[in-house]
C-alpha cells in the first residue's frame, strides 16, 4: 500500500480552504501582473489629444500601440504605479519614484522604425526634468531615419534627395480670399475645415482636408484659395535649431543630417548648434567651451561619435503640428511603439448619442 499517497491526501484534506475575499484578491493580483506584463511588453492604449495628425488620426481617437513592433523598451523607472500617467492631473503628484534608474535597454522586436510609420514616443524637449519613460507621450509620423539627410522644400519633405510620400490624408493650410460675405458655419463644419485666423473681413487662413478642397473652391463667395507656404530663406525663431545662422522655417528647412549610431561629426560652432543638445542631454555628456576649443567630459575634442540612433518626426497636419521642425531629433530611447489600430473614436463636439465615430472603430492605422 502507498502510505505516502494516503499521507499527502490527508494533508490536502486538512488544508484550510481560501476565503472568498482571498480568492478575489489572488485573482485581482494575477490580473494586475498579467496586464502589466502585456502593457509593458506587448501593447498599450493611448488617446489622441490634439489635431496634429489630422486627417489621418483625429482628436478623440483611442489607439492600440504595438511595443513589439520595434522591441519593448525595458522600464528606465521601474518603480511606478501601473496604468497611470507620470503625474496625477491637477495635483501634479508623481506616480513614480526616480530614486532607482536603470540603463536604457530594448528587447528585440519585429522590425525597425520606418519612414511612414505612425510612432508614439516620449517628448524629447519637455521642460520638466523627469525620466525619459515618464515624459509626455506624442504621436507623429516618421519622415526621417538614422543617417538620412532631411530637407523640406516648399512644404514637401525629402530624404536623401528623394521625395517622402505624404500621408494619404495629410492636411495643409491655405490663404483664402472671399467676397466678404459671411461663411456658412454648417458648410465649414461639414467640410471639416479648421479656420485658424481671420486677417480681414475677406481674408482667412484655413486648414482644408484634401477631400474638401474642390467643393470648397466651388462656392460662389470664395474668390481665391492659395496654399500657405513660408518662402525659402525666411528665418523663423520658433524653428529648430533656433539660430539665425540657419534661415529655416516650417516649409523650407535643411538640409540636415539625422544622427546614426556610429556616425562621427566634426565639432565646430555650426555642428554644436545642431547637435549640441543630442550630445549633452540625450547622450549624457558634459560639454563646455574654452575659447575655440570644445571640451567633452573634461577632454578636448574635435569630433564626436554618436551612441544612439535618431529620428525625424512630423505631424500629418503640417501647419498645426509641434514636431521635429520645432524641437529637433527623437532619440531611440524615447521610442515607445507603433500605432496600429484605432479601437475607439469619440467626437466630444457632438451630442451624447452621436459622439462615437463608428466608422473609425477597430480601424487599421496607415
Amino acid at each position: 500500500m502507498n502510505w505516502k499517497f494516503l499521507s499527502r491526501k490527508k494533508k490536502e484534506e486538512n488544508k484550510p480552504k481560501k476565503s472568498a475575499v482571498r480568492e478575489w484578491l489572488d485573482a485581482i493580483l494575477f490580473a494586475l501582473i498579467v496586464s502589466t506584463i502585456i502593457r509593458g511588453l506587448l501593447f498599450s492604449a493611448y488617446a489622441i489629444p490634439s489635431a496634429s495628425m489630422e486627417g489621418s488620426l483625429l482628436t478623440g481617437d483611442y489607439l492600440f500601440v504595438s511595443k513589439i513592433a520595434y522591441g519593448p523598451r525595458m522600464p528606465v523607472t521601474p518603480i511606478s504605479i501601473p496604468f497611470l500617467e507620470s503625474t496625477v492631473t491637477g495635483a501634479k503628484i508623481k506616480t513614480y519614484w526616480e530614486g532607482l534608474q536603470l540603463p536604457y535597454y530594448r528587447l528585440p522586436g519585429l522590425g525597425k522604425v520606418q519612414k511612414g510609420d505612425a510612432v508614439v514616443f516620449n517628448y524629447p524637449a519637455e521642460a520638466v526634468d523627469r525620466p525619459v519613460d515618464m515624459r509626455t507621450h506624442f504621436i507623429k509620423r516618421c519622415v526621417g531615419t538614422p543617417g538620412d539627410i532631411i530637407e523640406i522644400k516648399d512644404a514637401q519633405v525629402y530624404a536623401n534627395g528623394k521625395q517622402v510620400a505624404n500621408a494619404p490624408k495629410a492636411q495643409a493650410s491655405y490663404l483664402v480670399t472671399t467676397t466678404g460675405a459671411d461663411l456658412n458655419p454648417e458648410m465649414i463644419s461639414n467640410l471639416k475645415i479648421d479656420v485658424r485666423y481671420q486677417y480681414a473681413p475677406n481674408s482667412y487662413e484655413m486648414i482644408i482636408p484634401p477631400a474638401s478642397l474642390s467643393e470648397f473652391k466651388s462656392y460662389s463667395n470664395i474668390v481665391a484659395v492659395k496654399e500657405n507656404i513660408e518662402p525659402k530663406g525666411e528665418y523663423s525663431p520658433q524653428i529648430f535649431p533656433h539660430n539665425k545662422k540657419f534661415k529655416w522655417n516650417e516649409d523650407n528647412f535643411g538640409p540636415l543630417l539625422i544622427p546614426k549610431r556610429g556616425t562621427t561629426i566634426l565639432l565646430n560652432d555650426s555642428t554644436l548648434v545642431l547637435y549640441g543638445r543630442s550630445i549633452e542631454v540625450y547622450e549624457h555628456n558634459k560639454v563646455t567651451r574654452n575659447g575655440a576649443d570644445v571640451i567633452i567630459n573634461g577632454i578636448k575634442a574635435d569630433k564626436y561619435t554618436f551612441k544612439m540612433n535618431y529620428y525625424w518626426m512630423m505631424g500629418d497636419n503640417r501647419h498645426n503640428s509641434e514636431d521635429s521642425r520645432f524641437w529637433g531629433f527623437v532619440p531611440e530611447d524615447h521610442i515607445v511603439g507603433k500605432a496600429m489600430i484605432t479601437w475607439m473614436s469619440i467626437d466630444s463636439t457632438q451630442s451624447a448619442l452621436n459622439q462615437v465615430r463608428w466608422n473609425r472603430v477597430l480601424r487599421a492605422i496607415h
